[in-house]
């Protein structure tokens, strides 16, 4: 049996912001249970359901020191299926109405909760062959391992791996106060190792002191070696791009399945869609108080509304995407200029525009259903699973190529009738214009085809049944070292 243990901030269904919390929730659950033993452990925040946290069973409790401080750690644990969760509780860091609060006192919660991971091992009994770290809140383990705990006897020959899901989230502070804080001695605070610009960087600590780092596609991975997409740490990326690879994210299908999910009005699936589908949109356009037509192109936005994401592209040709013969529903939130430009053309095109300001996972499953297209023309794109749950809900993702979109969107070549989506490569109002155009007349002018592209994303295996075998084979390839 291979004992891994995935650390991470947030997992699903206890606690999400984003797309982390369904990877750390997810691939426990579809991994090899007979070759691996795999247990997760987040923080025992007090903003996670009570429900949940009262099923949790307390374990034990000890003390570690942080700085200055002597803290508690008390150690929860609870089973979800077949996969262990433990829980790491500190009401002083981990209370409060949500996980994350200011930088700050953010680099001294993660510095408390890596520490307290790995000195949790030896009382939990249950001793790791390999460590999985999960983006900057969890930068300091590989650190540490090679540093304080690299003495006992428990922790030899434990291998880490540190997965960066958003390059741009790295936990920078001042150099002084996360020495302090976090008791590393000055040999850890050079240029080669956790300090950077003269602040000190988590992220970049794990990712010089694990044995593998990966990032969540293989197009991202590349990218990240870039001066563009490296958000200051290309050099480091090509120093370590032997041991870098890139694993596509997976979604759940048993939880996203147009076939059973009950939060849709009418279920259908690759067989049924063309009969099936368009009843979703009518019940949209009737709940949304768009004209009702079944035939209208209707195009869906689900995200954060944020310059990431390509906003600022929709922002140029607004009035152009918002043509007569199209209708556009937008969910998130985010910032203010992009809330309130949506919400602007609601006002003005109050028949085919509806701009949800808010975040619903129903309404984002029935968008999902509904829609004719999707679109996500973002600048940078570790993964996406927007258009992961598009694909598998039979609705055509248009998404700029950049990484995970590039690595799971197959665009549409009419000459040989291959595709899953449209696509476009240069991040330019116009050229996205251009392809949601050309988009539309294969909708409206080559039913057959557009058809044709639905059926084909239908059929994309995007479940963590794929991801998990990749996770398995890293695994298996760091242990075999």
């Amino acid at each position: 049996m291979k004992n891994v243990l995935l650390v991470a901030s947030e997992a699903v269904p206890f606690i999400k912001t984003g797309g982390l919390a369904d990877v750390v929730g997810a691939l426990p659950k579809y991994c090899n249970t007979d070759e691996y033993d795999l247990r997760v452990m987040i923080p025992k925040y007090t903003c996670i359901p009570w429900e949940l946290r009262q099923q949790m069973t307390y374990i034990t409790h000890f003390y570690i020191d942080l700085a200055w401080r002597t803290q508690y750690v008390g150690i929860f644990e609870m089973k979800v299926g077949k996969v262990t969760y433990y829980f790491v509780d500190n009401e002083f860091y981990f209370g409060g109405p949500k996980p994350y609060s200011w930088i700050h006192e953010d680099i001294e919660k993660f510095a408390f909760f890596d520490k307290a991971v790995l000195s949790a091992l030896p009382v939990l009994g249950f001793r790791p062959d390999i460590i999985h770290c999960n983006d900057w809140q969890t930068g300091l383990i590989p650190v540490y391992l090679h540093e304080r705990f690299a003495e006992g006897e428990f922790y030899q020959g434990i291998k880490s791996i540190m997965t960066i899901h958003n390059l741009k989230f790295q936990g920078i502070w001042d150099l002084k106060k996360v020495k302090d804080i976090t008791g590393l001695s000055d040999y850890y605070f050079t240029s080669d190792k956790l300090e950077a610009y003269e602040d000190a960087n988590y992220l970049k600590g794990g990712i010089v002191y694990a044995d593998r780092v990966t990032t969540v596609s293989p197009s991202y991975a590349e990218e990240i070696k870039t001066p563009f997409y490296g958000e200051h740490l290309d050099g480091l990326m090509n120093a370590r791009s032997n041991q870098l690879s890139g694993i596509v994210n997976g979604i759940d299908y048993e939880e996203y399945n147009p076939e059973t999910d009950k939060k849709l009005v009418q279920n259908y699936n690759q067989i049924t869609y063309r009969k099936e589908k368009y009843k979703n949109k009518i019940a949209l356009q009737k709940d949304l108080g768009l004209t009702v037509d079944k035939h209208k192109f209707m195009i869906g936005i689900v995200s954060r509304l944020t310059d990431q994401k390509g906003f600022d592209l929709i922002a140029c040709v607004m009035d152009q995407i918002c043509a007569e013969d199209v209708q556009l529903v937008v969910l998130g939130t985010g910032e203010e200029k992009y809330e309130n430009m949506f919400r602007h053309y609601d006002w003005k095109y109050n028949d085919r525009v509806s701009a949800n300001i808010y975040y619903s996972d129903e309404l984002a499953r029935r968008i999902y259903a509904s829609c004719d297209a999707f679109l996500m023309p973002s600048l940078f794109e570790p993964c996406g699973l927007s258009q992961l749950m598009a694909l598998r809900y039979g609705t055509v993702p248009i998404v700029r190529e950049t990484g995970g979109l590039k690595d799971t969107v197959e665009p549409y070549n009419e000459y040989e009738s291959k595709g899953t989506g449209f696509s476009f490569a240069n991040y330019n109002a116009h050229e996205m214009l251009g392809i949601i155009n050309y988009a539309k007349s294969v909708y409206y002018n080559h039913k057959r085809e557009w058809n044709k592209i639905v059926d084909r994303g239908m059929k994309t295996d995007y479940s963590w049944e794929n991801s998990a075998r990749e996770y398995e084979k890293l695994y298996d390839s760091l242990l075999s070292e």
